[in-house]
This record gives C-alpha cells, sequence and structure tokens, in this order.
C-alpha cells in the first residue's frame, strides 16, 4: 500500500510540474475559469500533495533489496550532495554560477538522485529518487524543446557566488541534520 502512495506521489509531482507543457489547453482552461493566481494554487497543492504522499510512502514502505551499495559510497554520496544542493540554489543565484549551466535546479535533482542510489538499492528509493531523476531529465528535454536556443544570463558579481556558497553550506548543514534526527548519520561512510 506504502508502495502504491509513493508511486502515486511521484506521479502526481510530475503532472503538477508538467501541466503547463504537456497539456497547455488544460492550463490555460484552469486559468480562464478560476484566474491566474487561484489556477497556481492549485499546481501548488498538488505539488504539497505529492510531497506528502512521496514522504509517507516512502518512509512506510518494507525494505525490499534490489541491488548492494558499495560499502563506501556514503562518501561519494555526501560529496555529490554538496554539489546538488549548490546546483539547487545556483538557479536563483545572482552571481557568475547561474552562467555555467542552463538548467542547474534540475541538474541538482539529477545529481541528487545519482547520491541517493549510490546508497539506496531498494525498492522504495529506485521509485523516489530513480522517477525524480527521469522527471528531471525529461523536463530539461521538454524546456529544450519548447525554448531552444539558451541565452547565456550575464554574470553578476562574485558576492552573489560566496552568498550562494554559504547558503548552500547551511542547507547542507539542515538537510544532514534532519537526516541524522531521523535515524540516517550521512557522515558514517559505510551504508552496507
Amino acid at each position: 500500500m506504502y508502495l502504491m502512495i509513493l508511486l502515486l506521489g511521484v506521479f502526481l509531482w510530475i503532472d503538477a510540474h508538467w501541466i503547463k507543457r504537456l497539456v497547455p489547453n488544460l492550463r490555460q482552461a484552469l486559468n480562464n475559469k478560476m484566474g491566474e493566481g487561484p489556477a497556481r494554487g492549485v499546481i501548488a497543492m498538488m505539488i504539497l500533495a505529492s510531497l506528502a504522499m512521496m514522504i509517507v510512502g516512502y518512509r512506510g514502505s518494507e525494505f525490499t533489496p534490489v541491488y548492494t551499495p558499495f560499502s563506501w559510497a556514503g562518501h561519494l554520496n555526501n560529496l555529490l550532495m554538496v554539489v546538488a544542493v549548490i546546483c539547487m540554489g545556483a538557479g536563483s543565484s545572482k552571481g557568475r554560477m547561474q552562467t555555467w549551466m542552463r538548467h542547474p535546479m534540475l541538474t541538482g535533482v539529477v545529481i541528487w538522485t545519482v547520491a541517493h542510489l549510490l546508497v539506496n538499492g531498494d525498492v522504495a528509493s529506485i521509485i523516489l529518487f530513480g522517477g525524480l531523476g527521469v522527471w528531471a531529465l525529461i523536463s530539461m528535454f521538454l524546456i529544450n524543446r519548447a525554448e531552444g536556443r539558451w541565452e547565456r544570463p550575464a554574470a553578476g558579481p562574485i558576492i552573489g557566488d560566496i552568498r550562494l556558497l554559504v547558503i548552500s553550506t547551511v542547507v547542507f548543514a539542515v538537510i544532514a541534520g534532519i537526516h541524522i534526527w531521523l535515524g540516517h548519520n550521512p557522515f558514517l561512510g559505510s551504508y552496507a
């Protein structure tokens, strides 16, 4: 039952994010009927519901192993997570890093996916992390197809990058703290 909730949560996340790109007439009809603000609220509620379903589904699922992660993968996971958090923040930063790639937030999700699949080899992890990783990769493709050639934004001041690194450090510490609180210390280095 929990795996089904997890799977539905992943699909709801994907639907909420792709409705504008794959079914623009439906999104426009929603805007016309409700107004743009309330329509965005409906999409936001879908995203919040999907997050709740993914958390409940993942936390409640039984551990069903598919593969055994490498015993050293924890250290690589931590390094990749630092990079993922920086990439996710770079999309909103005003420094130079925002000019390095077209899809920093989605790239961060892909790196997050790889990092977590290195240390989690069970069915629920493959559904959650793999599903969101596939969503991010296909989202990049859909955006590139719809928007065409990317115009690299002008680089901002270096202080924007310093701010990004400081905020990313704090966010990583909070994420690590939550994992420790939940009983999954990411700094042990071994997940075997």
